[in-house]
């Protein structure tokens, strides 16, 4: 139990359909309090978000947390960007490959470890579109294979 359990609230699928993901880094994330009861009920969204690396802090942009139902006055703007917490020696890694040609950084995920709100970040490089293609054709190869090895049995 505690600190190991972990509870999916969002997945960001489109991002492996758009990217190749390099690394993963798991960050804590900086919110208010009423912001972090959406997120334990499950109102969040990161399929339109991004992040950046300004000043050697780490910020999401575009992570959407719902305004609580019962958070009046104390609710923060939605869309509002949210400081990641990683180690300093973590994000002078990133900002190194970032630097390079291609890479960015994306959120991939939103989960709750133990009683901690964690976004998984993924370093990333952006697919061509015959690298989707093959993504595509890859699954429906794996799809049939399952579909005669079902029929067989």
């Amino acid at each position: 139990m505690g600190k190991d359990r972990i509870k999916l609230i969002a997945n960001n699928k489109k991002a492996y359909h758009d990217y190749f993901i390099e690394e993963t880094y798991e960050a804590g994330v900086a919110l208010h309090g009423t912001e972090v009861k959406s997120v334990r009920m499950g109102k969040c969204s990161v399929k339109e978000s991004f992040i950046r690396i300004e000043n050697g802090e780490v910020i999401a942009y575009g992570l959407h947390i719902s305004p609580y139902e019962k958070g009046n006055i104390f609710n923060r703007d939605p869309l509002r960007p949210k400081k990641l917490l990683l180690h300093r020696h973590e994000i002078n890694r990133i900002a190194g490959k970032i630097k390079e040609k291609g890479y960015t950084l994306i959120p991939l995920k939103v989960y709750l470890k133990g009683s901690l709100i964690k976004v998984e970040i993924g370093l990333a490089r952006g697919k061509k579109l015959y690298d989707k293609r093959q993504d595509i054709a890859k699954k429906d190869q794996k799809r049939e294979a399952e579909r005669d090895f079902k029929m067989k049995f």
